[in-house]
């Protein structure tokens, strides 16, 4: 895989967030993305940066287009510096919410990501990896 180009976003408040969707669905339409897949990409980086902000104080999200045996896809990287996950796997499920929120975030990005990675240290915050291939 090669990063063809990057970008680096801050996420400190809700304009952020708008910020990020503008930017992410700019990106998608350069690089051809179909409509179903720009709103996939898009609704996937809004949750994530929404969680962010709210559960890991702001951060950072790294926004790469990637290029792999002739694919051209979109990767974003969130990364904060809150109190991290204790239970990844329970915060991946439907329903499941540490404070008042559907609980649809995390899994939901998950779903409509070709590619999703996550990790997480108590202390030291969360890094979310998603990937939308062309």
């Amino acid at each position: 895989m090669r990063v063809l180009s990057s970008e680096l976003f801050e996420v400190r408040g809700p304009l952020d967030i708008v910020a990020l969707r503008l930017a992410v669905r700019k990106r998608a339409i350069s690089l051809g993305f179909g409509l179903v897949d720009q709103t996939k990409i898009v609704t996937a980086s809004s949750e994530l940066a929404r969680n962010t902000l709210d559960y890991g104080g702001g951060g950072t999200v790294d926004m790469e287009v990637i290029e792999h045996e002739r694919k051209c896809g979109l990767r974003l990287i969130f990364l904060d510096q809150g109190s991290g996950i204790p239970d990844i796997k329970l915060a991946l499920t439907d329903g499941y919410s540490s404070r008042e929120g559907l609980g649809l975030g995390l899994g939901g990005a998950r779903r409509l990501s070709h590619e999703f990675e996550i990790s997480s240290k108590l202390g030291e915050g969360t890094r979310v990896s998603i990937l939308r291939w062309k």
